[in-house]
């Protein structure tokens, strides 16, 4: 018998997910050096100064474990987002805690509902606990944000054996949002036996007039998840700390299935202190919408079709295979993000870098695509 035999189904059917390759990689594989990587909607203003010396401070107690329970920083985000601590749920990155939702809720006699093109761990939670995966197609132009979430679509598929939609807003990898009237729409019309998670990954980020702040929900749905993240605008990405906030009967669920200590110490300071930074914060959302800008004008000026995007990210079409256009950047000291796996095999997702590393993209690109 082979070892995939002994797996469930679901896992068997599983593809791991592709993360963005790393730096040293490339400099192992390439034999380069000053390589720009914009692969993974990371901060390139790096952590708040805050941040890294509450890890310094940290560092001579590493022989403890850290407060389980994540006390100080449920309390520092309660008292930031208006909540209880009760309601908090901490994880190991936001990728942490909607494995908890999918652990505490899906089983394999059960379905999970999302869109497709979304963040690629909702198939993997799902299928992992042996759930079947219901992917609605995404709009196609024509009556909304091409390539975004078609709500209508996601709540067609949504029966008597659904426990979980997910609903990434702004989506990654295309960027695209959901405005406030229909997203609320939609989860008003969800039935009582359906938890819907809204993950807001990029929540600092966005600006425009009609995105919602989905955990002034809350009250009003009890049903309702909302995820956030400290690796993308407080740029944390390498501590990995997440959250989910709910009604505290949900959270109560999580927490029952969350590992003791699944976000270690120096993480809980640093995101700690990170909340406390807003002009990093500040800096970091000032930057991105300079970077959005300079990106969104210069792939215009190439005559390349783009997602418009309220994240840290820009997706843009080649209209051809982006995987050797992608092999050819790599090769000019460029990490970019192929995004096949999310069926999408012609276009290629730059996160926003500094003013100096989007140009370094574009002259690469420029490079590649005359050649």
């Amino acid at each position: 018998m082979q070892a995939a035999d002994l797996a469930i189904p679901g896992v068997r059917g599983l593809t791991p997910y592709l993360p963005g390759k790393p730096i040293a990689e490339l400099e192992r594989e390439l034999g380069l050096s000053n390589i720009v990587k914009l692969a993974s909607n990371e901060n390139p203003l790096g952590p708040s100064p805050k941040a890294l010396e509450a890890v310094r401070r940290i560092l001579p107690d590493l022989h403890f474990y850290p407060d389980g329970g994540g006390f100080e920083l449920k309390s520092a985000l309660a008292g930031k987002l208006g909540l209880e601590p009760a309601q908090i749920t901490l994880g190991n990155g936001s990728n942490d805690v909607l494995e908890l939702v999918a652990r505490a809720f899906l089983s394999p006699e059960v379905n999970a509902v999302f869109s497709e093109h979304a963040f690629a761990v909702y198939p993997i939670v799902t299928q992992a606990v042996g759930a079947t995966a219901k992917v609605a197609q995404a709009h196609d132009g024509s009556r909304g944000s091409r390539y975004g979430h078609d709500l209508a679509a996601i709540a067609a598929l949504v029966d008597a054996d659904t426990r979980v939609v997910f609903i990434a807003n702004p989506n990654n990898p295309t960027g695209n949002y959901l405005a406030r009237t229909e997203l609320h729409a939609f989860l008003a019309g969800l039935p009582d036996h359906v938890v819907a998670v809204v993950d807001e990954a990029y929540f600092e980020y966005v600006a425009v007039a009609d995105y919602p702040n989905a955990l002034s929900w809350l009250p009003e749905f009890p049903n309702l998840v909302v995820t956030r993240t400290f690796s993308k605008a407080y740029g944390l990405a390498g501590l990995r700390v997440g959250y989910a906030v709910s009604s505290s009967a949900i959270a109560d669920l999580l927490n029952r299935v969350r590992q003791p200590f699944n976000v270690n110490l120096p993480a809980l300071e640093a995101a700690k202190a990170a909340l406390d930074d807003a002009e990093h914060l500040q800096n970091t959302v000032r930057l991105n919408d300079a970077g959005l800008r300079q990106l969104g004008e210069a792939l215009t000026a190439r005559g390349l079709e783009f997602i418009p995007s309220v994240g840290n990210f820009i997706t843009f079409d080649l209209q051809r295979p982006a995987g050797p256009v992608y092999e050819a950047l790599l090769r000019q000291g460029v990490i970019v993000r192929p995004i096949g796996n999310y069926g999408l095999p012609n276009h290629l997702r730059i996160t926003v870098g500094t003013a100096e590393q989007n140009a370094v993209f574009l002259a690469a690109l420029d490079r590649v695509l005359a050649a």
